[in-house]
């Protein structure tokens, strides 16, 4: 493979187009790795030299080195769009020059090597390269070809084309001394036509020397060597040819792309209004930076990691470092140590016995383990059967065909973008231990009780202690630090009694932690048995199930807990579960996300009604529209006797269902709306009033609608989850809370003040009389990366307009400016009390003097209050119902039509009223006794002793005020 060129430079170029020039005449792919070290300085000073070398260049040179990066450009831009679309590539790292001459140099070699073309300068070319390499010439073709390629698809990748270049070369060289033993080991002495025939000259050097010996000796050896480079160039480590075998043989054969399909029955796709048009198809999966650079190259993401820990503890994670080859001890063995050495149960130092050593006698239970020897009660106590491990096979696919655009298949994305997690333990001797230590515990407090059975989950294991007769529970629950100190963990909690048995149940952390994988919850026999589009996956319980929960039947969930406990990654596994199950004609979202960051990688899912909305008072209009289509949800299900939306679709896809005879409207089936809110405490803080309102409503009554809420927040007080909001979630899952009263406030009970985080919940469906322990399930951001790229790839987003509208712009008095909002209250005050009086508002609305004059200033200029009359009180010239048009006038919109029609029935009332002569003379009396009462009112307080005008120096006394 060549290097360098020196007949390629570009003199009319600029920017990157000199870069490109001088990068592809002086560098190959030797100086790709020390580009990508010097970062973009390197790339700044080639770009500043370039021009003042081009300019002492001929004008030829300049030419025909434009005219050959022309044509490298040309021919790098259809190769690299074979196969894996690359085009994208930035022009900065090209190095079309350089692949260029390796193609060219290719082609001419073949020329005679392959076609067998004549004439003097053929054979000149021939008599060269075949009488240095024999009939290995044969072979440089395909090996230009190859450094052609790279070079042109991967110029930046100058460690692979080095590792290529240099196993060529071996290649070559094993591949002459081959040759030169093969054909007959020709010597100079018989005429190049005998070398040419074999090895050619490098040939005959390689191998001649060595075949001095045994010819042998050159065979076995270059046979290695040959072996060794093939090695080389397709970067396989010794340990890894079976599995490159065996992984070739299934992409031969068609193994690994065996999925198991079944269709299912065809549904109605006919919820959208509008035909959402087919994604746009991709030629392959390729991601990219905001920036422009390329992303392929990652391997991972900052949340792919399960447990992360804050402290970095060097004597926890290397205690001692043996010598090399000798085998290190694990963590949970590390665990295991410390509970032993903490009970008097490992190995101690030797020491002389006592004199009295037969008088000590242990109490010892039947059943319990000797101080000493903890592997004799261990072996006696049972370990609950841990669940076993899904099956391999994927899950079942269902492949619908979407009525809304005929063309379009909708494929649910395979299971096998969901990662298994580890493999799940039925005991360890860490369990072994700690069953020691709990029966030393009681019998050391003389406690009649024996640990009978542990059931082992992935974070925690319960172990479970029956109580003789007569022996009271409040013997065991006492022993709650005594528990914690012997197991040398202060996360135990102890239920009295477990749920469905007789028996007391001690949880207590396992050492060493298992990760619950998303995919292997769904891939559970407990996913398979419904097919339900809203079911998700949980995580797994203490005894080791998988715990799947519906969200319909939930109806709605409260989540909650402190920070980094688990509940964002609890969010993305709903709704990564939502996107592996459900398709977009079958569940609906609306995700709220103030803080902007957490559901950012699911913006243009085909699930989505709406953006995702991160700015709290759009939320707070979102949810609203949410109450708005409930509404209009159960108008259809009461005009078609109906009493859940199930039923109503049902009788929709069966034609049961009808419009009216001169009704245009279309009737399609409601999909299940799921309204996710992440932050619940952002809401709460900027429009508490009305988040409360719309999901107290929510929560109420859309059970029965398909629609149903999720609130995470971080924040469980009082002020965040209010009475009204607990009242109506039945569902809750406690994470990590930082104190008791956070416990209380989620689960209305203590606990999960003592769960150990990452994922440790409690879990309280409705209907369920305690919460039960479970560790939720893990996806990485790898795994939803994949699996939203699958789902986009199917439906582009078709959103509504009139979920977060934006709302109407004010047309604001400028005398009013940021007034506005305490100007309607003062009006609203005012005309409802009939009462204008400039220290009311001060009283009332809590504002200085000034604020309440400029006010009272305001209110007369609109004709809301009369003009000032000294201390008396200002007449207020709107009637109540007359308040909603005055204070839309104020906010600049047009008066409310209801407004409207009630006034104008109101003086059409008063109108036939006077016309029937009936009582209006009655009315007009009744108003003007009204004036005269409020007249003299005012007039008594203002000339009472010790009274003050309330206009001008804004204060009334309490003796005025009783109107005496």
């Amino acid at each position: 493979m060549a290097t360098r060129t020196t007949s390629a430079p570009k003199g009319t170029g600029r920017g990157s187009s000199g870069s490109k020039a001088g990068s592809s005449t002086g560098r190959g792919t030797g100086s790709t790795a020390s580009k990508a070290a010097r970062g973009g300085s390197s790339s700044t000073a080639r770009t500043r030299q370039l021009p003042a070398v081009e300019h002492h260049q001929p004008w030829l040179l300049r030419v025909v080195g434009g005219a050959w990066l022309g044509v490298g450009h040309l021919v790098g831009g259809g190769v690299r769009r074979i196969g894996h679309d690359v085009s994208d590539l930035p022009a900065e790292d090209r190095r079309d020059g350089a692949a260029l001459f390796n193609l060219a140099l290719g082609i001419f070699i073949a020329t005679f090597a392959w076609w067998g073309l004549t004439g003097w300068f053929p054979d000149a070319v021939y008599a060269v390269v075949n009488g240095t390499f024999g009939w290995i010439s044969l072979l440089l073709p395909l090996m230009l070809f190859v450094c052609a390629f790279r070079l042109f698809r991967q110029p930046s990748d100058g460690r692979g084309n080095n590792r290529v270049g240099i196993g060529f070369l071996i290649m070559t060289f094993a591949g002459c001394g081959l040759a030169h033993i093969l054909g007959g080991q020709p010597t100079v002495a018989d005429g190049f036509d005998g070398l040419r025939k074999a090895g050619g000259m490098l040939g005959f050097l390689a191998a001649a020397p060595l075949a001095a010996i045994h010819p042998a000796v050159p065979a076995g050896l270059y046979g290695l060597l040959a072996f060794i480079s093939l090695l080389i160039i397709t970067a396989t480590p010794f340990t890894a040819i079976p599995r490159r075998l065996r992984g070739a043989y299934e992409h031969l054969m068609g193994i690994d792309l065996m999925d198991q399909e079944h269709s299912g029955d065809a549904h109605d796709r006919s919820y959208l209004e509008r035909p959402a048009p087919a994604a746009p198809k991709k030629k392959k999966r390729k991601l990219f930076g905001k920036n422009g650079e390329s992303e392929a190259g990652l391997e991972g993401y900052v949340g792919d990691e399960a447990f992360e820990h804050a402290v970095i503890d060097d004597d926890e994670r290397e205690p001692a470092r043996p010598a090399p080859g000798v085998r290190r001890p694990t963590q949970a063995e590390i665990a295991v140590e410390k509970i032993k050495a903490a009970q008097g149960l490992g190995p101690a130092p030797q020491a002389s016995p006592p004199e009295n050593a037969t008088e000590a006698i242990p109490l010892v239970i039947p059943g319990a383990a000797a101080p000493g020897k903890p592997g004799a009660a261990a072996p006696t106590v049972p370990s609950n059967p841990v669940a076993p491990a899904p099956p391999p096979v994927p899950i079942p696919q269902r492949t619908e065909q979407l009525s809304l655009a005929g063309d379009v298949t909708y494929t649910l994305p395979a299971s096998d973008y969901l990662t298994p997690g580890s493999i799940p333990k039925e005991r360890t001797e860490a369990n072994d231990a700690v069953v020691a230590a709990l029966t030393d515990t009681l019998t050391q407090f003389n406690v009649d009780a024996t640990v009978t059975g542990f059931s082992r989950g992935p974070t925690v294991t319960r172990y479970e202690i029956e109580l003789s007769p007569g022996t009271k529970v409040e013997r065991v629950t006492a022993l709650s630090k005594n528990i914690s100190y012997a197991v040398a963990s202060s996360d135990v909690r102890i239920l009295s009694p477990i749920p469905g048995k007789s028996a007391i149940g001690i949880e207590i952390p396992n050492t060493d932690r298992e990760t619950v994988s998303l995919g292997d919850v769904l891939r559970s026999q407990n996913a398979r048995r419904t097919d339900h589009p809203m079911v998700m996956g949980v995580g797994k319980d203490v005894e080791g199930g998988y715990v799947v929960a519906n969200l319909a039947k939930m109806p709605h969930l409260l989540v909650a807990g402190a920070t980094g406990a688990g509940k964002s990654s609890f969010v993305n596994s709903m709704i990564t579960s939502i996107l592996m199950r459900a398709t977009p004609d079958e569940v609906r979202m609306v995700m709220v996300d103030p803080k902007r960051v957490e559901l950012t990688a699911y913006e243009g899912v085909p699930h989505l009604i709406t953006p995702i909305i991160t700015n709290p008072k759009k939320a707070a209009e979102a949810l609203q529209w949410v109450v708005r289509e409930m509404d209009a949800r159960y108008d259809d299900l009461a005009n078609y006797g109906f009493k859940h939306i199930d039923d109503f679709n049902k009788a929709v896809r069966a034609g049961k269902v009808q419009p009216p005879v001169d009704s245009k409207r279309v009737i399609r089936p409601y999909p299940y709306l799921l309204v996710i809110v992440d932050e619940l405490a952002d809401l709460m803080m900027v429009a508490p009033r009305d988040v409360e309102d719309s999901i107290v409503r929510i929560t109420q009554l859309a059970r029965a609608a398909g629609i149903h809420l999720v609130l995470a927040t971080q924040r469980p007080s009082v002020d965040v989850v209010t009475g009204l909001i607990k009242a109506n979630v039945p569902s809750r899952m406690a994470f990590a809370t930082s104190s008791v009263t956070d416990s209380r406030v989620v689960l209305d009970q203590p606990g999960a003040e003592k769960l150990i985080g990452q994922g440790d919940a409690l879990f309280l469906p409705m209907g369920a009389s305690k919460a039960m322990r479970v560790q939720g399930a893990w996806v990485t951001e790898s795994e939803i990366h994949k699996v939203v790229e699958h789902v986009k790839g199917q439906l582009q987003a078709t959103y509504r307009d009139d979920v977060a509208a934006e709302a109407p712009k004010k047309q604001i008095d400028d005398d009013i400016g940021d007034d506005l909002e305490v100007l309607l209250q003062a009006t609203e005050l005012v005309v409802t009390t009939q009462f204008g009086s400039t220290s009311m508002l001060q009283r009332k609305l809590r504002v200085g003097f000034a604020k309440a004059g400029r006010l009272m200033d305001l209110l007369e200029s609109r004709g809301v209050v009369g003009p000032s009359e000294g201390s008396k009180a200002r007449d207020v010239l709107v009637k109540p119902d007359d308040l909603a048009a005055v204070l839309a006038a104020m906010k600049g919109q047009e008066a409310p039509a209801a407004a409207d029609s009630q006034t104008a029935a109101l003086s059409d009332n008063a109108n036939a009223n006077i016309a029937q002569g009936g009582y209006a003379e009655d009315l007009v009396a009744a108003d003007l006794d009204n004036r005269k009462q409020n007249v003299e009112y005012y007039d008594g307080s203002d000339s009472a002793p010790g009274g003050h005008g309330d206009d001008e120096d804004g204060s009334e006394d309490a003796w005025s005020l009783t109107g005496r």
